[in-house]
């Protein structure tokens, strides 16, 4: 059970640290908002309130300044700047620091070299020295507070005292109760600060009866205690006294605040969440009520009677003020929604998920087999419900793989702290904008594009956007604009990164290229060819190394990862106008709609995505030499995936009058032409990764499983085309076809 609740402190403080983070990066903008202000504010401060429950002292003791920091930022009494949000992001990846230790059970024992680290960044927040009490040691009471006034006290000014009204009955004395007993020890609790007496009911002398009270009084109190032990001290009285006790202003205050940590673990009803916060006392809560029941029976006899709602009822008797009981209403409505979307999503393991995604390819096998033998027997009975039931694997398929897609706007967003603290490393000012962050795709692509994607975005802050002084002397704004952006096309994902600096200068580039041998002086390259040169090993035009880039790694390491992906990487880019680096990616790496092919005994499998026709081709259409074809005045490369591969014909004569067929296949801006025996049609393909002895294999990507148990080899297009470009002789002719 422990484990289980340090598992969820953890996963919350991990969600509020990324809540913080997003915050404070808009702060930056809009430094008024706030709704950002709170969110900052409410992350430390409920971070701080469950590291004090679990006794995590050593959050709490950084936590409390820090939350304390930003309870003056919200009141007005110190400003947001700049500097301020960088202390602030400091402050965020020391927490995160700090609740990583307790996430490796190192909470017993935390390293000094944390903890002063800790110190040094409160000195620099507070403007204290390092001695500063709450760091070394002294913890504020949150575990251990009577309530929630208690732990949070506030200063409170001259005039900033309780009120509390007396409203005596006339038995009280009868009843044996001294008023001046309660007043004296109220004196416990704080000062008395004035005293009114009010004796408007007191009759003439003559008709009074000295056993009888006649005595109402109004008490202002100034005292750091809450309203429960207030009410305490009248505890005897309450049948022989109308009590009431307001809450001075920094009380309110308070109850605001509070009502915004109101956790929404279930939809508590309004006196409830007043009670919670300490604005109203369990004893003021069920007098209210009984007020209220009592409307309700009278409006049972007459229909026209109005029943009044527990708020108002709490308003007009003076108990709590119309501003926290509006707030509160707000509350329980925003918990209502967030509860009722809540309750929509629950947590799976992606482990289950994965065990799920092999269970749903293993039914795809098994269905195709079903399907083959039903076809292989002609059995007409059983057509019908194979049909249906390879509708509902494919279902079945499509939903399971939804189950895994995310949106890759979360991976876009961490990139604003990257943007923010390299800019700033660099003298540069750059604004990151993102769009497209809802295209959604497979969560372990996101996770292995995360690596590529932060290289290729150092490298434009880096590299491609110049320093203001630079970019206002080329008359360019002295803000650069680096752009994420991700859209759908043809069953893959593409993501952009694309930047307004200063382009790559190609003619750097070739020379670089033929200083360490990887192209010959006399070769020649294309434009496209040679921006394509930054993604070989070694390569940079760097003249200075840096912590972010210019040692020639990186560029390689993205085009390796994104290969690993089945994906693609494009690059353009203009001199003074910028670069766009360009990512294809397949949506999934588990099951995919395929197109099979043969070439004699052979099978193989296109996806789907990636093929654009079909069509029937002679050997007259095709232009050997060259390796050129001529599909309806489109002309295209093209080859034989027979010599490709080198499969062995099983055909004898002559077979010049053969009928073949051409694949038309696009990837990223080139298409090509695949020459093959047989088509097939498409199939749901479930991808089997190589066993390391073929790893190494070019132009394949995998290996899927058909229905008659035969194995069929995945192409990677991309791959096919760009070896065969490499081979020599009338291959020469596979070039771009934009």
């Amino acid at each position: 059970m422990v484990d289980d609740m340090k598992l969820t402190f953890l996963q919350e403080s991990e969600e509020l640290l990324q809540q913080m983070e997003d915050a404070l990066l808009a702060m930056e903008e809009a430094p008024d908002d706030e709704e950002h202000l709170n969110s900052v504010f409410r992350a430390m401060h409920t971070i701080k309130g469950a590291a004090g429950i679990f006794g995590y002292d050593f959050i709490v003791s950084f936590t409390h300044p820090v939350e304390t920091v930003m309870d003056q930022v919200r009141s007005g009494n110190r400003s947001v700047d700049s500097d301020l949000v960088a202390l602030l992001l400091e402050c965020k990846d020391h927490t995160a620091n700090l609740v990583q230790t307790v996430a490796s059970d190192n909470e017993d024992n935390v390293p000094a070299e944390l903890l002063e680290n800790g110190c040094e960044i409160l000195a620099r927040l507070t403007g204290e020295g390092s001695e500063n009490n709450s760091v070394k040691g002294a913890t504020p009471s949150v575990a251990g507070a009577s309530s929630p006034i208690e732990a949070e006290p506030q200063k409170a000014t001259p005039n900033d005292n309780w009120v509390i009204a007396l409203d005596f009955k006339q038995d009280a004395l009868r009843n044996g109760l001294d008023p001046l007993s309660f007043i004296r020890y109220l004196q416990r609790l704080g000062e008395i600060v004035n005293i009114i007496t009010f004796t408007h009911d007191m009759p003439a002398a003559n008709e009074m009866d000295p056993e009888t009270c006649y005595l109402s009084f109004r008490i202002a109190l100034h005292s750091d205690s809450n309203k429960d032990e207030i009410e305490s001290v009248f505890e005897f009285a309450v049948d022989d006294c109308d009590i009431r006790i307001l809450p001075p202003h920094s009380k309110q205050i308070t109850y605001l605040e509070l009502l915004e940590d109101v956790e929404p673990e279930s939809v508590q009803r309004l006196g409830d969440i007043l009670v919670g916060i300490g604005a109203v006392t369990q004893q003021e809560l069920e007098g209210a009520l009984n007020e209220q029941e009592a409307i309700i029976d009278e409006a049972v006899a007459n229909p026209e009677q109005k029943v009044k709602p527990l708020g108002e009822i709490l308003v007009e008797r003076n108990v709590v003020a119309k501003p926290v009981v509006e707030k509160a209403l707000k509350k329980q409505e925003d918990n209502r929604e967030k509860a009722s979307r809540d309750a929509q999503y629950i947590r799976v393991d992606a482990n289950r998920l994965g065990q799920l995604i092999n269970l749903v390819g293993e039914l795809v096998i098994s269905n195709a087999a079903v399907k083959l033998m039903v076809d292989k027997y002609e059995i007409q009975e059983a057509q019908e419900v194979v049909a249906g039931v390879d509708n509902l694997v494919e279902d079945i398929r499509d939903h399971a793989l939804q189950l895994r897609m995310v949106q890759i706007g979360d991976t876009f967003s961490r990139f604003r702290r990257v943007v923010r603290d390299v800019s700033k490393e660099l003298n540069k000012d750059i604004k990151l904008v993102i769009t497209g962050g809802e295209a959604e795709l497979d969560k372990t692509v996101v996770e292995k594009i995360n690596d590529p994607l932060t290289h290729l975005v150092r490298n434009s802050l880096d590299h491609g956007i110049e320093s203001p002084e630079e970019r206002l002397a080329k008359g360019k704004p002295a803000q650069g604009v680096l752009r994420l952006n991700a859209l759908h096309d043809s069953g893959h994902i593409v993501i952009q990164i694309a930047d307004d600096g200063a382009g790559l200068n190609v003619e750097k580039i070739r020379a670089k290229a033929e200083a360490i041998g990887l192209v010959k002086p006399d070769q020649v390259l294309s434009h496209r060819e040679t921006l394509r040169l930054i993604f070989e090993p070694g390569l940079s035009t760097k003249t200075q190394a840096s912590n972010l880039s210019g040692r020639g790694v990186g560029m390689d390491v993205v085009r390796r990862n994104i290969d690993a992906l089945r994906g693609t990487v494009e690059v353009d880019s203009s001199v003074d106008k910028g670069t766009v680096v360009t990512i294809h990616l397949p949506l999934t790496l588990a099951i995919i709609d395929g197109f099979m092919v043969g070439v004699s005994g052979e099978r193989y499998v296109i996806p789907l995505s990636m093929v654009e026709e079909c069509v029937e081709i002679d050997n007259h259409q095709l232009d050997e030499q060259r390796s050129y074809v001529n599909l309806r005045g489109d002309v295209m490369p093209f080859l034989r995936l027979r010599e490709f591969f080198d499969v062995p014909d099983d055909e004898v004569g002559d077979h010049s009058d053969r009928r073949e067929s051409l694949v038309v296949v696009r990837f990223g801006r080139t298409k090509a032409g695949l020459v093959v025996d047989q088509l097939f049609g498409e199939l749901q393909t479930v991808i089997k990764p190589l066993g390391k002895l073929f790893q190494g294999l070019k132009g394949i990507s995998g290996a899927t499983v058909l229905g008659s148990g035969d194995i069929a080899l995945i192409l990677d297009v991309q791959g096919v085309i760009g070896l065969a470009s490499q081979r020599g002789g009338h291959k020469q002719g596979l070039v771009d076809h934009a």
